[in-house]
């Protein structure tokens, strides 16, 4: 059994993983603004750095794997940037600051929390997606901001996809140390939040029309997210490497069905 910190543990998807976890017998260190182990805003960097401080601490120096699935959504009138600070850079920069106790275990495992709102949502910026991978947090903060009214909702998938792009990219960098770097990209699933979004008069109508065009014709369980974790963190998946998994009842498959896999154009 392992110890593994989780992000976003006290409530949805993350505290379903935190739970199915502890059930296994793992230690989990959960993370959260409120009422889990570690207590942290990740939205800033002093709140990520002493986030990581702490972790590292109660792991001993040693972490065997890491959820990041802290995160928030496009609705409810917050600010374009802070969904840029919490979904990517907290997910990224507490990675980073956790990386020498993950490498510590020699053999790890990181699951990322991206999204099939990149490829089944049209609209959202590259040149934001490409400033969170940059790592230039002021940069994608103004670039977010900039968006029209309800730019959440484009900056929402624009971060996803950067954790998918920083997973690809990354994931060979990271498994050098030992740590296996791989993503999954839930759709809508039934949580706090989506629930929250239903109901914000907002963005509700549309929240409906992507739910009913998922081709299971439901809404995915926190459990089944859960459990596509636990294998991805698991020895069972022990070469997965830069892997994005999605998790959305066949709707990236109904709206992307011919435009992926391309045939290789090598680059120079």
């Amino acid at each position: 059994m392992g110890t593994i910190a989780v992000t976003g543990a006290a409530s949805g998807m993350g505290a379903s993983v935190a739970a199915r976890l502890t059930g296994q017998g793992h230690r989990v260190i959960g993370v959260d603004l409120r009422g889990t182990d570690v207590e942290a805003d990740l939205g800033t960097p002093e709140g990520r750095a002493a986030a990581a401080a702490e972790v590292t601490r109660l792991a001993d120096g040693r972490l065997d794997g890491f959820v990041p699935f802290a995160g928030i959504s496009g609705g409810a009138g917050r600010p374009a940037s802070l969904l840029v600070s919490v979904n990517y850079f907290g997910a990224i920069g507490l990675l980073e600051g956790l990386r020498p106790a993950l490498a510590a275990a020699g053999q790890s495992s990181v699951v990322l929390a991206s999204s099939n709102s990149m490829t089944t949502q049209p609209g959202w910026s590259p040149e934001l997606a490409a400033a969170c991978l940059a790592g230039d947090e002021d940069a994608a903060r103004t670039l977010a901001d900039e968006l029209p009214d309800d730019g959440g909702v484009l900056t929402y998938p624009a971060t996803k996809a950067a954790i998918a792009y920083y997973t690809r990219t990354r994931a060979a960098d990271h498994i050098a140390d030992g740590i296996r770097l791989n993503a999954i990209a839930p759709g809508f699933i039934d949580t706090p939040m989506t629930r929250a979004g239903r109901k914000d008069p907002r963005i509700a109508a549309g929240i409906e029309a992507f739910l009913a065009s998922v081709p299971a014709a439901r809404a995915g369980r926190p459990e089944e997210v859960a459990e596509l974790v636990l294998f991805l963190l698991s020895a069972k998946s022990g070469y997965c490497v830069g892997t994005l998994m999605y998790c959305d009842g066949g709707l990236d498959a109904k709206v992307r069905g011919l435009d992926w896999p391309k045939v290789l154009t090598p680059r120079p």
